[in-house]
């Protein structure tokens, strides 16, 4: 492989990938079912997943284990398959691109809230992540994103939990919602963007980042972004929703076009994006959109 994570950004922006959700579900994908397993039972339909994203343009490839540490996994009845899923998709990731394509392994919420506000015992998150990050680690990947965190709490554990293990960049990306007013953000446990620039600074994480969020569009992630560079020196990533969700029926839609979102990329770019992808909504065709405007800016 050519370089780290932090070695690649320094030669400039690199591309990450799309929304792995709308994809498998575009792929089949049913509600309700667990599409990390899907490394495992339907592995062809994943490869071809991050495949597509490689094909149109993307230097990093992130892996589907968004749910896969045994807390989430223990609501399907697959707890036990940790390490299989897991090592399956450190796999898919890595044969989908070249040498030189990064794979990033993939944390998200544990989907509880801890003890003492929730009743899910904070050593039972402890155990849950470490087990999946080493995992993760031990397969290969290039770093650790630590990714759609609401509460610094559960960041703290998941952050300290990749670099115990050895990972060798971390990153931790937050979830913003936008206010009903418009005028400000903040996730949904409260936490600001320059709260979470300071903790991501005294944690040790190596990138920060923002991804997801409701009516988290690329403008907002140029905002954010540019609150995460006043507030502290790390390099930022930033994956925002193809647009604003809408309903129909009752089914959640973003409409946003890869040309509309591609065309706001350069504000992305001029606040200091270190990496660019993007999240919900967000297909092949818009990464290739994105990575057009990231080669012309």
């Amino acid at each position: 492989m050519s370089g780290s994570v932090l070695q690649r950004i320094s030669n400039g922006v690199l591309m990450s990938d799309g929304a792995m959700g709308t994809e498998l579900q575009a792929a089949g994908l049913s509600s309700g079912e667990c599409g990390d397993h899907w490394n495992i039972t339907q592995p062809q339909k994943v490869a071809g997943i991050h495949r597509s994203y490689f094909e149109a343009g993307s230097d990093v490839l992130i892996t589907n284990t968004f749910g896969a540490c045994s807390l989430m996994l223990k609501r399907h009845g697959l707890a036990e398959e940790v390490a299989a899923i897991n090592e399956a998709g450190v796999s898919l990731a890595r044969e989908a691109g070249t040498d030189e394509t990064l794979v990033l392994g993939d944390i998200g919420p544990f989907g509880g809230i801890m003890a003492p506000l929730g009743d899910v015992a904070i050593q039972d998150v402890r155990d849950s992540l470490k087990e999946q990050v080493e995992v993760l680690v031990a397969s290969g990947v290039d770093g650790i994103i630590v990714e759609t965190q609401t509460a610094l709490e559960e960041a703290t554990i998941g952050v300290e939990a990749a670099l115990q293990a050895g990972a060798p960049c971390v990153i931790v990306s937050f979830s913003y919602d936008v206010k009903h007013d418009g005028s400000d953000v903040a996730t949904m446990m409260g936490i600001a963007p320059e709260e979470a620039a300071a903790f991501a600074t005294s944690s040790g994480a190596h990138i920060l980042g923002v991804n997801c969020g409701t009516s988290i569009d690329a403008d907002w992630a140029a905002r954010i972004t540019k609150r995460y560079r006043k507030s502290c020196d790390l390099p930022v990533m930033a994956q925002p929703n193809a647009g604003q969700p809408v309903l129909e029926g009752a089914k959640v839609v973003y409409r946003e076009t890869p040309q509309e979102m591609a065309a706001r990329i350069p504000t992305l770019l001029n606040a200091g994006v270190s990496i660019v992808g993007a999240c919900c909504g967000s297909t092949p065709d818009h990464i290739e959109a994105i990575h057009r405007a990231v080669r012309l800016a």
